[in-house]
């Protein structure tokens, strides 16, 4: 349109410069903080966190125009992920509230390793008109450049943070392959770091470790050990004062304690998150037998092992509170027998032990109530019959220890099956690779693969019977031997009853009738008494 008017602009100059970026050019005091973090807690770090505390102090109070809030600080944290540093959460909450202007830290590796984690802190931060200052780097997040700066460095920071997981790993790993074992001894009971490494026994530890094998072996229950160490005020592996159940059962259950040790027992799945996942058969264990000193002897541990899985089968739900808790059983209905008090204001206060089914509906029990007096008579009896006889046991026991050290054809079938598993496994990884480098028959390919893991299952299958087997036989051998060592330590016959043999000795009773109750010694012996008080 020829008359119009040509369109006019003009310029309206910025009174407020929002992105003052030199350090020595910013016009308005701004609140500042600092940020410093060492990703272990090695001596050699300290100087090294320390030194990044006074530098950041002295950085922020040395400018007028900033004004110095804090340095918060983690020690000892990895940076792969911002979840457990607990002053970086509370620097950027402080942020977020309005409490700073500018975060100074050393680099975006100190910041964080998680490109995520680092973008959207950042983001989050930048909403709120807070910047952050990465000293290394000269970055500052407020500037047109600081994202695709910080999101280039980030992703190399991450990438480093791999690599060095990953050779880490391969580290660890080769140790492994070596057999060399490694312990987390600060929450470790019974060792120390000795010469070469190798775990050296603390013996003042170790005598506690010994106990509570013992104590279980002797019938107590994981409850009652847990119990009775807390009221002895024995520190438990991490310095705590309560024991928990889980304390005691890992330790009756850890390979290391009788001198082997099961490397790779869980594995990290992911570098970032650092989440760990128990070791189910994804990554190679290792079994390393005879790697360092063994508190207990593995005879020991594998009667500790027996015992557990026969209480796990028999549902012995032991209190520990009494020597015959979970001892006495029903030879009617096959409950356990509880205890309960008569008349316990008076000083007639007796205890007697009954079924627990007798007065349940439908249950037509007619076994009798026993006294406590009754119960110790009825072993003091029978452990005297057991005692008179004990040169004919010495001499059918030394046949059947006989027979149960002898395992050679076991271990041979041993080294077949591990042969079979092995062999196995390299047709499994061979039929794999041949089938995404040419294209096949799909169900043909499934059915042998199926086959094939059928064999390898059924190859670890009999491995861990066999390996069942001997530790039965282990266990049994050692039982027998600790039963005849307790015997011949007694020194004569009862005239009373005696608790710690009772432990020792006892596995169960059974009683069918006030007259006939059955002694079953750990043995496997049962001798049958008359438990009716004269």
């Amino acid at each position: 349109m020829s008359g119009a008017a040509s369109a006019r602009v003009t310029v309206i100059p910025a009174t407020i410069n929002l992105q003052q970026h030199s350090i020595l050019n910013v016009y308005t005091k701004r609140r500042v903080a600092g940020y410093a973090r060492v990703s272990t807690d090695k001596e050699e770090q300290e100087s090294s966190f320390e030194n990044q505390v006074d530098f950041f102090t002295t950085y922020i109070r040395e400018r007028d125009e900033w004004q110095f809030v804090e340095v918060y600080t983690d020690e000892g944290i990895s940076a792969t992920s911002t979840a457990k540093r607990e002053g970086f959460k509370r620097m950027v909450a402080d942020a977020l509230a309005g409490k700073i202007d500018l975060i100074v830290t050393k680099s975006v590796s100190r910041f964080a390793r998680n490109t995520v984690d680092t973008l959207t802190i950042v983001r989050q931060l930048k909403e709120k008109g807070v910047e952050v200052f990465f000293h290394k780097e000269n970055i500052f997040t407020l500037d047109s450049k600081g994202e695709l700066l910080i999101t280039i460095m980030s992703s190399l920071a991450q990438e480093e943070s791999r690599s060095i997981s990953e050779n880490t790993t391969w580290g660890q790993r080769k140790r492994m392959q070596d057999g060399k074992v490694s312990l987390p001894y600060k929450q470790f009971l019974g060792y120390e770091k000795g010469e070469n490494g190798i775990p050296k026994i603390v013996e003042s530890q170790a005598v506690i470790v010994r106990q509570i094998y013992a104590m279980f072996l002797q019938g107590r229950t994981i409850n009652a050990i847990a119990r009775h160490l807390t009221e002895e005020s024995v520190p438990t592996p991490s310095g705590r004062e309560v024991w928990s159940v889980s304390t005691i059962k890992s330790i009756l259950q850890n390979e290391k304690y009788k001198g082997d040790a099961l490397l790779q027992k869980g594995y990290t799945v992911d570098f970032l998150t650092k989440k760990k996942k128990k070791n189910s058969g994804e990554v190679q264990q290792y079994y390393v037998e005879n790697s360092h000193p063994a508190i207990v002897t593995p005879e020991v541990y594998d009667l500790a092992q027996v015992e557990m899985r026969k209480r796990k089968v028999t549902g012995r739900a032991q209190t520990g509170m009494n020597p015959f808790s979970s001892r006495i059983l029903c030879g009617c209905c096959g409950q356990f027998f509880g205890p309960k008090v008569w008349q316990s204001n008076t000083k007639y206060r007796r205890t007697i032990w009954q079924c627990n089914g007798k007065y349940k509906a439908g249950n037509d029990c007619q076994t009798p109530h026993l006294y406590e007096t009754a119960i110790q008579k009825a072993f003091v009896d029978a452990f005297n019959k057991l005692y008179g006889d004990r040169e004919r046991l010495k001499e059918d026991y030394a046949i059947i220890l006989a027979v149960l050290t002898d395992t050679a054809a076991l271990d041979s079938e041993a080294v077949a099956q591990q042969t079979e598993r092995d062999i196995t496994m390299e047709l499994i990884r061979k039929c794999v690779e041949e089938n995404t480098r040419a294209a096949s028959d799909q169900d043909e390919y499934w059915k042998r693969h199926n086959a094939l893991m059928t064999r390898y299952e059924a190859a670890i299958n009999r491995l861990d019977e066999i390996t069942i087997e001997k530790q039965n036989r282990a266990a049994k051998r050692e039982s027998i031997s600790r039963f005849m060592d307790d015997i011949e330590r007694c020194g004569g016959f009862l005239t009373e009853f005696d608790e710690g043999l009772w432990y020792e000795t006892v596995d169960s009773v059974t009683v069918h009738s006030e007259k006939d109750v059955a002694v079953s010694f750990r043995d496997g012996s049962v001798i049958h008494v008359d438990a009716r008080l004269k």
